[in-house]
């Protein structure tokens, strides 16, 4: 039972969430440091739970089926965990960076650092890609330049608390750190370039023909205990959504790190392989997932022998370049600037691939 810990901490945390006992509002920092206490504890069980529990299958640990089965019932717990953890603070963090308050502070600035600060602005900001054309549309409309919203648009999916946290959680801070400063240069230089082509005449003609609106707003006063509930809708909204990737990404996960040699991997994913990046990128594009179903993944490829620089081309395709959400830019966008969109932050994931490629 212990295993499913990340999943009994949500359900616990919803409950009280929906209690009319107003406790956690009149004592929120002492709610946060009690639920933090049971959260630690819960995820120090969970190396020798996964372990128990294989050990109690009729499963040798050390066949290929062991393994993967102990590398699914650690991970998915753990990962939920630390999506639940992360989203939930997040989800604090946002009220202050909402949408609007992003909008206004990015509105009439002139762009280099407003690219810089549009990327910044990527990383706590909640979006996903079924919002991409109502933001798009505030921006242009409260006067965000094109570059600096581009910008902002390929941070937001790929640079977020979710994929750091994992990234942390499953790699250390220097691969987080790594993949932080990476996202951000290929976020901010693609916007920046975007910017520089001048192509506003490829908005599509509605969009730019729509009047011009104030990026004004007013603050609402929150308390902490009414940002703790954002936490908790927070979690309710983003991991009621993403849990079904996650398994299918470390069941995926599971299957890689069991059944696939180490050589095989390495043979078309390593670093001697000239044409992994390019395939990497190619192989991402179509994908419809995000950083919270891609990290199982990328995590069992590296230890099967892939090079980082490919794995991380790989992953950034996967969230930045994604099918789905070309399509749904094609609604505010005409076919010329989409091309661009893509060619520019392509180039970008693929110099990134093959530079840590050549220097790790």
């Amino acid at each position: 039972m212990r295993l499913l810990s990340g999943c009994i901490v949500f359900t616990v945390m919803s409950t009280i969430t929906a209690s009319h006992n107003p406790w956690r509002k009149r004592q929120p920092i002492l709610f946060l440091i009690l639920a933090a206490l049971v959260w630690l504890g819960l995820y120090n069980t969970l190396v020798p739970a996964s372990e128990a529990l294989v050990a109690a299958m009729p499963v040798d640990r050390a066949s290929h089926l062991g393994g993967a089965l102990q590398f699914f019932f650690y991970d998915t717990p753990k990962v939920l965990m630390l999506l639940t953890a992360v989203v939930f603070v997040m989800g604090m963090v946002n009220s202050y960076f909402t949408p609007e308050r992003t909008r206004a502070l990015l509105a009439g600035r002139s762009e280099g650092a407003a690219n810089v600060m549009a990327a910044s602005l990527g990383i706590v900001t909640p979006f996903c890609s079924c919002s991409a054309v109502p933001l798009f549309i505030g921006f242009v409309q409260a006067g965000v330049p094109l570059g600096v919203t581009f910008s902002f648009l390929i941070s937001a999916p790929m640079v977020n608390e979710v994929a750091l946290t994992l990234l942390f959680g499953m790699f250390g801070w220097k691969v987080a750190l790594l993949y932080l400063g990476l996202g951000l240069t290929v976020a901010i230089v693609a916007g920046w370039v975007i910017g520089r082509l001048r192509m506003e005449a490829y908005l599509e003609d509605w969009v730019r023909d729509m009047p011009k609106m104030s990026a004004d707003f007013e603050a609402a006063d929150q308390t902490l205990g009414d940002r703790i509930d954002g936490g908790f809708a927070a979690v309710k909204e983003i991991v009621g959504k993403v849990w079904p990737y996650i398994l299918g990404g470390i069941a995926l996960g599971a299957l890689i790190h069991g059944y696939v040699p180490e050589d095989f991997m390495a043979s078309f994913m390593g670093k001697d392989a000239w044409w992994s990046v390019p395939l990497a990128v190619l192989m991402g594009v179509p994908m419809y997932t995000n950083a919270a179903g891609v990290i199982p993944i990328v995590q069992a490829l590296l230890a099967k022998g892939a090079a980082l620089g490919t794995v991380l081309a790989f992953m950034m395709s996967v969230i930045a370049l994604s099918l789905p959400e070309m399509i749904i830019l094609r609604k505010v966008l005409k076919m010329r600037l989409i091309a661009t969109f893509v060619a520019v932050v392509a180039s970008g994931i693929l110099l990134v691939g093959f530079v840590f490629n050549a220097v790790l």
